[in-house]
């Protein structure tokens, strides 16, 4: 059985920023799930016995390798991406989350082809298809 697909997967999603304001966010490879080529911010599902707050500093060490200065909780939202033209259902909890961007790498090679750090009214093309929603959702903490 598999997340999202034959039951309701729970994940987080971070917005990782720096002190700028600026977001950090990986161009998605071939090898993964979805959206291949598109720019994402990160995350990643919750594993059994694991809470939120693990998931989520688990997950950026993982994909950034940088530790958290600290994070809010902005909220929950239900996400329907696609997969191999079939529909998914995840319900994810955002968090906007301040990094030092020192020492920022692509910590899944195999994912991840690209990273940077952009201003938010400079994101880059193609973003991912939750991104736009998550952001319009949360406009208020970000800006």
């Amino acid at each position: 059985m598999q997340k999202g697909i034959d039951y309701v997967g729970v994940g987080v999603v971070f917005f990782c920023v720096d002190e700028k304001g600026n977001l950090i966010m990986a161009k998605r490879s071939q090898n993964t799930r979805n959206e291949h080529g598109k720019w994402d911010c990160g995350g990643g599902g919750i594993e059994i016995g694991e809470t939120a707050e693990e998931t989520l500093k688990r997950e950026i060490i993982e994909e950034y390798g940088v530790k958290i200065i600290s994070y809010e909780f902005m909220g929950f939202r239900d996400a329907f991406p696609e997969r191999n033209g079939e529909r998914q259902h995840w319900v994810v909890l955002d968090f906007k989350v301040l990094i030092d961007p020192m020492g920022l790498r692509i910590g899944e090679p195999d994912k991840f082809d690209d990273i940077g750090i952009f201003p938010m009214d400079k994101l880059p093309t193609p973003i991912h298809s939750q991104i736009p929603k998550a952001l319009a959702k949360y406009k208020d903490k970000f800006f």
